[in-house]
């Protein structure tokens, strides 16, 4: 089709195979910048909105992640995966600052998400380059079929709710998932992958669409409620919200604060205690 950039027959293939796709360019490295920008006007505006649980659905206050979350690049690589109609559900900021020891454990998504079936796939998408150096994200490919046991740490650096953990992933067959800022990976539900503390004296910052769920996925933990990115929601297993009006509304800062409560709801679902995040 002309000037959709759906995933080539080499790309369908390492998704299928190794549960990831790497690196699909987005936008421009100014456009990251910009966006970066705003985030950043955001904390300064609203001391601690973006801190702690308070970085999910970062979107519903940004016009400008708002406008990446339904970037058609995104979504016509989304639809090569999950067909046509395309809910999401629910964003994340992953910010490591300079010297801080925030790190995230080997985990899978699918394990404490409540999103059956395993129709829905998680963009991460690179505001600044990730790399070794600052703490990219790392891949244990062909770890997506099967969920496996998770330790629950609750370990203090950890950026993960409960620290929950996979243990004796092989360091030899783990990649790397560079990317330079305006690029994204997509992974699989149940891929194992982490990330390493930010050792440079700049900020990594990853906007991770987590996730888009095809129309037929249900939230089995709880409630959440979702955008319509693309197509035609049949099901109608959640409630639809609305895109932002206007950056940092009043109303829509309300609707990102219940939207949080819904997720600690379902994060935290049978455990008797509560990380940070």
């Amino acid at each position: 089709k002309n000037n959709m950039t759906y995933l080539s027959s080499n790309q369908l293939k390492q998704y299928k195979d190794e549960g990831f796709v790497t690196p699909i360019n987005i936008f421009s490295k100014e456009k990251a910048k910009e966006i970066r920008n705003q985030i950043e006007l955001i904390e300064k505006e609203l001391p601690g909105e973006l801190d702690k649980s308070g970085r999910y659905n970062a979107h519903l206050i940004s016009p400008l992640l708002d406008e990446v979350t339904h970037n058609s690049k995104i979504l016509d690589a989304v639809e090569s995966l999950i067909g046509k109609n395309i809910l999401v559900c629910g964003t994340t900021l992953f910010i490591k600052n300079p010297n801080e020891k925030g790190y995230v454990s080997y985990h899978q998504d699918a394990k404490y998400i409540g999103l059956e079936p395993h129709n829905w796939v998680t963009a991460w998408v690179a505001l600044t380059d990730s790399n070794e150096k600052n703490g990219c994200m790392k891949m244990w490919p062909g770890s997506h079929l099967d969920i496996k046991n998770h330790d629950e740490k609750f370990n203090e650096e950890n950026l993960l709710t409960r620290g929950q953990t996979v243990e004796n992933v092989p360091d030899n067959e783990v990649k790397s998932v560079e990317l330079v800022a305006g690029q994204m990976s997509l992974h699989h539900p149940r891929i194992v992958h982490g990330s390493g503390v930010n050792k440079t004296n700049d900020r990594r910052i990853g906007f991770v669409i987590q996730s888009y769920i095809g129309t037929n996925v249900k939230q089995v933990l709880g409630q959440n409620s979702v955008q319509l990115a693309r197509g035609v929601d049949e099901f109608n297993h959640h409630e639809i919200i609305q895109r932002p009006k206007s950056l940092m509304n009043k109303e829509d800062l309300l609707i990102k604060q219940r939207e949080n409560k819904y997720l600690q709801d379902i994060f935290y679902k049978g455990s008797n205690k509560k990380g940070t995040y």
